[in-house]
């Protein structure tokens, strides 16, 4: 794939910038999440509308219940998922902003939902970005995947 001018490919470094920065971000957002739903759960309590049942509190519930963990889980990941899709198909992260990045692709137009979602998928929790030491063209196991790239743009406030 090729960059569109005044853009070279994203090293593995700003790269990882990018992922620590947004890491930082993403446990705000999966704490937040997690308060409410505990809070939810706990004015439901209060109100007599649910109870713990056998459980000493909202998160033994959550993460001892044989449904509730499922549910519980499925819900991180979605929200998880939901950050980074949204950010990608805008073209950039919060991390990414900062370190100057954009993932677009090879025509510079902006993700789709399905990429989002492919790129999630690979990423591999950060670790396909090692890939991009020793490909040619930087690219990571997630952009070659999802059939995208990151490009560094100086220009980008």
């Amino acid at each position: 794939m090729t960059s569109l001018p005044n853009q070279s490919p994203a090293g593995f470094f700003r790269r990882f910038g990018a992922f620590f920065y947004d890491t930082l971000i993403i446990i705000a957002v999966l704490m937040i999440a997690v308060g409410i739903i505990v809070a939810t759960m706990e004015a439901l309590v209060y109100l007599g509308v649910m109870d713990y049942g056998g459980y000493i509190d909202a998160s033994d519930l959550l993460n001892h219940h044989p449904i509730g963990r499922w549910l519980y889980h499925a819900y991180l990941l979605l929200v998880w998922f939901g950050f980074f899709s949204f950010f990608w198909q805008k073209g950039q992260t919060l991390g990414m902003r900062a370190w100057k990045i954009t993932v677009m692709n090879q025509d510079g137009s902006a993700l789709s939902f399905k990429q989002s979602l492919i790129r999630f998928a690979t990423a591999l929790l950060g670790l396909g970005n090692l890939l991009s030491l020793v490909t040619s063209d930087k690219r990571a196991l997630q952009d070659i995947c999802a059939q995208c790239q990151v490009v560094y743009s100086p220009q980008i406030r």
